[in-house]
């Protein structure tokens, strides 16, 4: 009789079934794109917004998983990677610009998160940061290099609001804090990761500016999908290089 295989009870993500190198993106079919630049990749689990690859990139076993949008999902996707046997992890991403000096189109390696979801606010005490591990956003910045893009390293903001209520957003606060950016997971990635001691980082392309007008939000142009391109690959080349 044969064993039957464990799976983790919200992504379906077998244990001991996965790469400990994981690529993690909000959109199934953003990781299905990725997965199809892996050699042998196969589809392993798909449940709600958890969509989940097994593949190999230049010999060695990688794994791609989609979490959704927003720190709290997310959050349950990376904890069940983590128990599944994840041991790194890299998010590719998008981002609004906080600056014209990295326009849309451009990436940006993010070092920290600003802590501004609700997510980690219930999981840590409030002064404790939420850091990239320096190992791989060393892999990640060492692979951007070779690669002939607009990018630039530092810290980003994790929002929980896509679109605005009657509170304004902090985009200009935290802009003048030295923020280059803003997206909706990060924060949650660098601080469970903290937490389990697992190995993390982020890559984001830009799709358009955090402060401008949400009605004019398109983030379906041919410099934006060359943009996801480019960091998906830049990505794939890092984490088979880090060093842990």
């Amino acid at each position: 009789m044969s064993k039957q295989i464990e799976l983790m009870p919200t992504t379906r993500i077998p244990v001991n079934g996965i790469s400990p190198l994981v690529i993690v993106c909000g959109d199934p079919f953003r990781a299905e794109m990725i997965a199809n630049k892996l050699d042998d990749s196969e589809e392993i689990a798909y449940s709600r917004e958890y969509r989940t690859f097994n593949g190999k990139h230049k010999g060695t076993d990688v794994t791609v998983t989609s979490h959704g949008v927003g720190a709290p999902g997310a959050a349950v996707c990376f904890e069940e990677l983590i128990k599944a046997g994840a041991k790194v992890i890299i998010r590719v991403g998008t981002a609004g610009s906080y600056t014209e000096k990295l326009p849309p189109g451009s990436l940006i390696v993010a070092s920290s998160a600003v802590r501004a979801e609700g997510l980690t606010k219930q999981m840590v005490p409030e002064g404790v940061p939420a850091v990239g591990d320096f190992r791989v956003i060393q892999a990640l910045n060492q692979a951007a290099e070779k690669k002939e893009v607009t990018f630039d390293t530092g810290m980003i903001v994790t929002l929980d609001a896509f679109y605005a209520g009657p509170v304004e957003f902090p985009h200009k606060l935290y802009k003048d804090s030295g923020a280059l950016g803003a997206e909706m997971e990060l924060s949650a990635l660098y601080i469970i990761s903290q937490l389990r001691g697992v190995h993390a980082g982020g890559i984001m392309a830009l799709d358009g500016y955090a402060y401008a007008d949400m009605d004019h939000y398109d983030p379906h142009k041919d410099f934006v999908a060359q943009a996801v391109e480019d960091e998906i690959n830049i990505a794939l080349d890092a984490i088979v290089s880090v060093k842990i």
